[in-house]
């Protein structure tokens, strides 16, 4: 998407970040006149606890949203949320105390989260003296160096006297024109932060959207619950909106939920777009800073989007040293709902520091044990995939089961576009496969290829072992390649892709390899001519198939075979089980009855019986149900008659 295809209502998003009493919200009511500590202990005890929200109009007219998060250590899990979605971070110190632990680990979690622009506000400046403030700003110039923010201005600010707020508002300008705008591809989706009553309204939630976009009216689900909902109203920064895009703070107004239903941590989404997962697979970065060693199943807090979960770590080898880089699993006590590409926090389980963090690799994987060393490789290809391999693990994972579109999606993390133009090409060069029935599932293709192959292999195996089988029954065919009830659909697609390309030639309910004829050997041929004899001088009173095998003492499973053959050639016509008779007499049979038909109008079983010559009814009855089974005849209570074109 171009530049120019933008929404106009597209909105940066600013997040405070630092020490507790830094001025993050001082800094905030000075720059947008909105006091964002709104609950009653907050304004006691002079500190942010949730997460406060506002909006400034730069000088350019351009208006940003801005994300309060508290500084207190106790409320770091706060800030963690308030940082998803945020576009730009002001890391806020105070001039007269410089960098401390809180500084620290909220520049750390914004770099884990992904935020990559940003700037220092040094507050305070009407307490220290012009050589103390070049100092302090020697130290964060030092401290920052090798992180993202080396290289951002430095603004000193006082929020009491107003000094430096227009040199802030300027920056701010300069670097909201440098992000790029987020396009609202993929599905909607909204962490929840809030969840409030207005009175008339009913239950609300606040986020910022962070991908998608979403109108009045349209439905919603929140996840990982499962709810079912309908958007009844939005706010974008406090104003009526027809819709919310992706990169702005929203409030959405839920149909039908209270606010018992909802909590920080839900995600308001497309319908069908993500799914509960307890387990994820993580690209990991082990922070320098981090205190010891990280062992395996190690109890961790989790955080990934505005959710905070407890889990288990688990990964090749014994612990992680500080530091490093690991690709890992999470094992989650409770579900969430997250994408590929989402970013993740990590905290120490007790005492809480923030350890690590990165990008979710697959959101809905296999576990992995660290006694196999092939489920890790599996995570190496993960991390290096381009679109196309991303695209062919997936499909291999799922088999013959295939994927939708929007199961792939929902495990790749690729979009509209961007998915379409990469399966286009993976369908040209096969290595996909796309299967019109069964909701148009994906494939892949060299497992639809090795599916062909063992086809014809089992076929081979199968006119070997069965010399006088015209073919192998489709059912045990497809059995043998697809154990169980699935693939139905797909097995029928396969048939027909080899029947196109001549690999193999379907007849009725059988199919053979091309080349494959019924090779008698001469005991066989024998059989077969003493078995014909045998009905036809038999006529209309025909052996049993029993009677017929058992003819043949220590060859029964080789005259069973002939006799099959008999039957699935022709020559023998099957009227109920065990029982079959010739074709010659059944044609006899048939003349006797249309002849009499046509003279007399009905047939009665009396009259079948003198036609037959004192048949009895162990023949009779399966010979007229034949009949009218083959549309010969038709039974009008006790008698027949001819029916129309016979």
């Amino acid at each position: 998407m171009d530049r120019t295809d933008i929404p106009r209502q597209q909105t940066v998003i600013l997040g405070t970040a630092g020490h507790i009493d830094h001025g993050k919200t001082t800094l905030v009511r000075a720059l947008t006149g909105i006091d964002t500590d709104r609950l009653k202990e907050e304004k006691e005890r002079g500190i942010t606890i949730e997460l406060g929200f506002a909006h400034l109009t730069l000088p350019d007219g351009r208006r940003i949203g801005v994300v309060d998060v508290p500084g207190h250590e106790r409320f770091v899990k706060n800030m963690v949320a308030g940082a998803m979605g945020v576009d730009l971070v002001a890391l806020v110190v105070a001039a007269d105390e410089g960098v401390m632990p809180q500084t620290r680990e909220h520049l750390e979690i914004t770099q884990l989260l992904g935020v990559r622009k940003g700037l220092v506000v040094l507050t305070k400046i009407d307490l220290v003296d012009r050589d103390w403030l070049e100092l302090v700003t020697e130290d964060v110039r030092e401290y920052l160096s090798g992180t993202f923010l080396a290289d951002a201005p430095i603004v000193p600010v006082s929020s009491v006297t107003g000094e430096g707020l227009d040199a802030l508002r300027a920056r701010l300008a300069e670097l909201v024109a440098e992000v790029e705008p987020r396009i609202p591809a993929g599905p909607y989706r909204l962490p929840v932060d809030r969840v409030f009553t207005v009175k008339g309204f009913g239950t609300v939630v606040t986020g910022t959207t962070v991908s998608g976009r979403i109108r009045v009216g349209d439905e919603a689900v929140v996840y990982p619950r499962g709810l079912e909902t309908r958007i009844r109203g939005i706010q974008v920064h406090g104003a009526e909106a027809g819709e919310a895009l992706a990169g702005l703070r929203t409030a959405l107004n839920l149909q039908g939920l209270e606010k018992g239903d909802l909590a920080r941590g839900d995600v308001v989404a497309t319908p069908g777009s993500l799914h509960p997962t307890y387990l994820l697979d993580l690209e990991f970065h082990h922070l320098a800073s981090a205190a010891r060693p990280l062992k395996y199943r190690s109890p961790v807090r989790f955080h990934v989007g505005t959710a905070e979960v407890i889990g288990r770590v688990l990964f090749q080898g014994d612990e992680l040293e500080p530091g490093t880089d690991a690709l890992i699993q999470v094992q989650l006590e409770a579900p969430v709902a997250a994408l590929r590409g989402d970013r993740y926090v990590i905290r120490s389980y007790s005492p809480v520091h923030t350890i690590g963090g990165g990008r979710i690799l697959n959101p809905l994987p296999r576990r992995r044990k660290r006694t196999r060393p092939e489920h890790w490789a599996e995570l190496e290809r993960l991390a290096r995939a381009d679109a196309g391999d991303l695209i062919a693990y997936h499909l291999e994972k799922a088999g013959l089961r295939g994927l939708t579109e929007a199961e792939l999606a929902m495990r790749t993390g690729l979009y509209g576009k961007t998915l379409h133009r990469e399966l286009e090409r993976l369908l040209g060069a096969r290595r996909v496969v796309r299967h019109e029935g069964e909701g148009r599932r994906l494939l892949d293709g060299g497992l639809y290829e090795d599916l062909k192959r063992r086809a014809t292999e089992f076929l081979a195996r199968y006119h070997e072992a069965n010399p006088l089988q015209a073919g192998a029954p489709k059912e045990e065919l497809r059995s043998r390649l697809m154990p169980g009830d699935g693939g139905g659909r797909i097995f029928q697609r396969l048939l027909s892709d080899l029947a196109r390309s001549g690999d193999v030639v379907l007849e009725r309910d059988r199919v053979r390899l091309p080349g494959h004829q019924v090779a008698l050997g001469k005991e066989e041929a024998a059989f077969r001519d003493r078995i014909e004899v045998l009905f036809r001088k038999a006529g209309l009173q025909p052996p049993s198939r029993a009677e017929v095998v058992g003819k043949f003492p220590g060859k029964e499973e080789a005259a069973a075979r002939v006799f099959d053959l008999l039957v699935r050639e022709g020559v023998l016509v099957h009227l109920r089980e065990g029982l079959c008779i010739h074709r010659e007499a059944l044609e006899q049979a048939r003349e006797l009855v249309v002849r009499h038909l046509r003279e007399k109008g009905e047939l009665s079983v009396t009259d079948f019986r003198e036609l037959t010559g004192g048949l009895s009814r162990k023949y009779m009855i399966p010979l007229l149900e034949y009949l009218d089974n083959q549309k010969v005849t038709l039974r009008v209570g006790d008698v027949r008659r001819l029916r129309s074109g016979a």
